[in-house]
């Protein structure tokens, strides 16, 4: 006997859209579990509902970049001409 879990992924079920609509959530929680849909208006193909593939998005593993950043030792530090345009102060021997 064929598994229907299978059966839906090799063929996305086709609903409505008015379908699609009145049970939105109970179809996106059965697209989380594995199961694609084909939503049609008038019988013509309108839309895919399908879970993400594995490789969406590589999980973050904290630490991974550990002692590979460095930060210049003047990274803190503005120069006299910069944050004085940003002061809207004029510097010694410059006259705008």
């Amino acid at each position: 006997m064929a598994d229907p879990k299978a059966a839906d992924v090799m063929y996305p079920r086709r609903i409505g859209v008015r379908e699609f609509r009145a049970n939105m959530t109970g179809y996106l929680r059965q697209a989380r579990q594995g199961t694609a849909f084909l939503i049609t208006s008038h019988d013509e193909v309108v839309a895919e509902i399908r879970p993400p593939s594995v490789a969406s998005r590589p999980r973050r593993q904290p630490g991974a970049l550990r002692g590979k950043i460095r930060m210049a030792s003047d990274f803190d530090s503005l120069p006299a001409d910069v944050l004085a345009a940003m002061e809207g102060t004029a510097m010694e021997g410059t006259e705008g």
